[in-house]
């Protein structure tokens, strides 16, 4: 199975399987913040990655060809190298579901590379669900309460751009690998990129404990290698708005993650943000399903 347009329509089991991927990643906060040894942000992003990638090679046994490697280099910073060193500096630095809620600018980051690179404008509908979905998500997270640490802040926003970049060009760019070769290469390299950060900035590790190996074994196992193979199997078949959008179940998942376990308050206007946040989610997948 390799990377290249369908003319079949998109099925609801596409978008389900997609899905799953940013549902996990909503769970990166809380591992982090209650299982992961503090301050090793680099660390984190590496072992996640680097293993995931190395077994996917093994198991593929799949070259990419000389003319794509640029590409291919490309794609891993993306979606791999620069987006998971952000995503940690951010986790450990702000609350999950704040930390996630500003990913929720990617579906209009993919809307604008497609109007100002392709010309294409986008779609009436989906443009007001992905606006909808900003919103309910602010509404979900945003109190007087909050904290705004500047350089979480920042490194979340980076990361919500660099996976929308790294989307709309996975999409643009259909490189020839089957969906577990290129999700492989990438995670690879990317973890090759994230390697000298983790060694120079980071403290190294100390003696693991038993909760602290597992939490870095569900972000490599399920956190990395299953959850990018749906999520480059889901880029494959959907539109980047639709799988961009589809992003916002990653901070859904943080806020309920930290209600159930961390006894995170979710009240009055935070359902009707939850609301409307599903609901344009499934606004812009319908809007993409539909022929032409």
């Amino acid at each position: 199975m390799t990377m290249t347009n369908s003319a079949s329509p998109p099925r609801w089991q596409d978008f389900l399987l997609t899905a799953v991927a940013p549902a996990i990643w909503g769970s990166t906060y809380i591992v982090t913040s209650e299982l992961l040894p503090p301050e090793r942000p680099f660390t984190a992003a590496l072992i996640r990655v680097l293993p995931a990638g190395l077994l996917l090679i093994l198991i593929t046994r799949q070259k990419p060809e000389s003319q794509h490697w640029i590409r291919l280099l490309i794609l891993s910073a993306l979606n791999i190298g620069a987006f998971q060193a952000l995503l940690f500096v951010a986790a450990y630095r702000l609350p999950g579901g704040l930390a996630a809620v500003l990913g929720a600018i990617q579906p209009l980051l993919v809307m604008a590379l497609a109007w100002l690179v392709d010309g294409r404008s986008p779609a009436r509908t989906a443009l007001i669900a992905a606006l909808a979905g900003v919103l309910g998500m602010a509404m979900l997270l945003i109190s007087p309460q909050t904290v705004f640490e500047p350089i979480g802040i920042l490194a979340a926003l980076l990361g919500a751009a660099c996976t929308a970049a790294g989307v709309w060009l996975t999409r643009r760019w259909q490189l020839p690998l089957p969906v577990l070769a290129l999700t492989g290469w990438q995670l690879f390299l990317g973890g090759l990129m994230l390697a000298p950060l983790a060694l120079l900035v980071d403290a190294p590790l100390p003696r693991l404990t038993l909760p602290q190996f597992a939490g870095y074994a569900y972000l490599c196992l399920a956190g990395a290698l299953l959850s990018y193979v749906l999520w480059f199997r889901g880029i494959e078949r959907l539109s980047s708005v639709a799988v961009t959008s589809l992003g916002l179940l990653s901070p859904l998942t943080a806020v309920i993650l930290g209600w159930v376990f961390l006894a995170q308050s979710i009240t009055g206007i935070a359902f009707a943000g939850l609301a409307i946040a599903l609901v344009s989610i499934l606004v812009v997948q319908w809007t993409s399903a539909r022929p032409g």
